[in-house]
């Protein structure tokens, strides 16, 4: 037995329950009456995961040679949620649109969403400018672009970084074939792909109802084979925070320390304050929203990546009260247009290249390169390096800052995307919910109810369409 199934082995005797929603201390009047009780802590998700990220910590820097031997833990549960993204993009986007009474809604939905995510996204773009402009991290580093080595895993992000376009995502949109698109795992493409099957299969009428009801029973099937691979969230975020701190050490974050504390104290000013005023305006309590999500933001943490958590992202903003058709298309399309943490590193990760360097930028270039971020931030994968690869795509693309100063924080990069993930998650989560009110189809009593603890029973999934069978004609026998 391999060390990864018996560490999996192991996790499924542990008596959790991970689509279990998120508790609070108190139980409810509703909890009363209906006679359920909330199970304790030990058995809820959060907790598990709380304590595999301390243990991955202590190995990593006790044992750093463990540490980084157990990098498979980690990229195996990844993989294995990458594994289930297609097929959920594509049976939840094709259910919802099925399901609505209008089409048009459904390209108005995107329109909403994507001016949406522009206008965030710019928010999150020009707070980083801001914090890395006022509180200069760069400053006094006084690096030589010409003597800076590229090396390694850096130099394969440069050399992929300076062959993609700022037009990349709009000619990646479609799938050279469908197959394809599933194979690779792009999100963007299995969503176009689904987007126009979901209309095709709505304008079939009657006759696409059975097609309709075998992607309600197929979705079925896949978000349980999406619980069974959860017990192993735990594991994965154990192998990978050991890795991290194995193989870079928790030195390595006092060396940029000053770089790596403004990032994450801009991300938290994003969250708090921009995402914040967003929520309440939305009467939506964003504390609560966080709390609710609790499970996920902390398998983000530990595998430093934000797509180890779309689909049961999916699920629980469908549970919340946000329509399938709403999280089907603001979901999966934010993953790669509303990245607010990834546009808070870029402009800060610039700026602080172009101080370390003493390469002066005046406010004109600055726009400049603010602007070109607002195309290339846009299409990247929700993974551990798209941030460092879209960041020297910018590079090459303006001119200004020499590419091979991003090598000054790639050895902090690994922190940082954990940083950018759980604010890209944060970011999608809220606008689902934002969306969805800007449509009027947002259940605000249960995103009350939830949010505030009262804990109920998830939805069920949809029902199968019913199919009558048509009437075959009658012969008549004298004829």
């Amino acid at each position: 037995m391999t060390p990864v199934v018996a560490a999996i082995t192991l996790t499924l005797s542990f008596p959790w329950s991970p689509s279990a929603p998120s508790t609070s201390r108190r139980q409810t009047h509703m909890e009363v009456r209906s006679g359920r009780k909330r199970a304790p802590w030990y058995r809820q998700l959060y907790a598990w995961v709380l304590v595999a990220i301390a243990l991955g910590i202590a190995v990593g820097h006790f044992w750093p040679l463990v540490g980084s031997g157990l990098e498979p833990l980690g990229t195996t549960f990844v993989n294995a949620i990458k594994m289930l993204i297609p097929p959920v993009i594509f049976l939840t986007v094709v259910s919802g649109i099925a399901g609505v009474a209008d089409l048009r809604g459904v390209g108005r939905v995107g329109l909403k969403a994507l001016v949406y995510f522009e206008v965030v996204t710019t928010v999150a773009l020009v707070l980083g400018l801001v914090a890395v402009n006022v509180f200069r991290p760069g400053a006094g580093v006084h690096a030589r672009p010409e003597q800076i080595q590229v090396t390694g895993k850096a130099a394969g992000y440069i050399q992929e970084g300076e062959n993609q376009s700022w037009w990349h995502f709009l000619t990646d949109l479609v799938p050279s074939s469908i197959v394809g698109a599933f194979a690779e795992g792009n999100v963007l493409q299995v969503l176009f792909f689904a987007v126009l099957f979901g209309i095709a299969v709505k304008a079939l009428g009657p006759a696409g109802a059975p097609i309709t009801a075998g992607v309600n029973h197929l979705s079925a099937a896949i978000f349980k084979v999406l619980s069974y691979v959860m017990y192993a969230a735990p594991v994965g975020a154990f192998g990978a925070m050991a890795y991290t701190i194995g193989t870079y050490g928790i030195s390595t974050l006092t060396s940029l320390g000053k770089l790596i504390a403004l990032f994450y104290g801009t991300s938290v000013f994003f969250v708090v304050v921009v995402l914040g005023g967003i929520a309440m305006a939305n009467r939506v309590n964003l504390f609560r929203l966080l709390r609710y999500l609790r499970d996920e933001l902390l398998i983000v943490l530990g595998t430093s990546s934000s797509e180890s958590v779309l689909p049961q992202l999916m699920r629980k903003l469908e549970n919340l009260g946000a329509p399938r058709q709403i999280v089907g298309l603001t979901v999966p399309t934010g993953y790669s247009f509303n990245l607010d943490g990834t546009s808070i590193y870029l402009t800060l990760a610039a700026g602080f290249v172009a101080q370390a360097t003493d390469t002066d930028l005046s406010l004109g270039q600055q726009l400049g390169l603010l602007a070109v971020m607002l195309l290339t931030s846009k299409g990247a994968a929700g993974v551990t390096g798209s941030g460092f690869i879209v960041l020297a795509a910018t590079l090459s693309t303006v001119g200004t800052v020499p590419v091979a100063g991003i090598m000054l924080i790639f050895g902090i990069d690994k922190f940082m995307s954990e940083c950018r993930a759980l604010t890209n998650v944060c970011g999608n989560s809220l606008a689902s919910l934002v969306v969805a009110r800007w449509e009027g189809v947002l259940d605000q009593d249960r995103v009350q109810r939830v949010l505030n603890g009262e804990d109920p029973v998830p939805e069920p999934e949809p029902e199968p369409v019913a199919v009558e069978p048509e009437p075959r004609p009658t012969v008549d026998a004298k004829s």
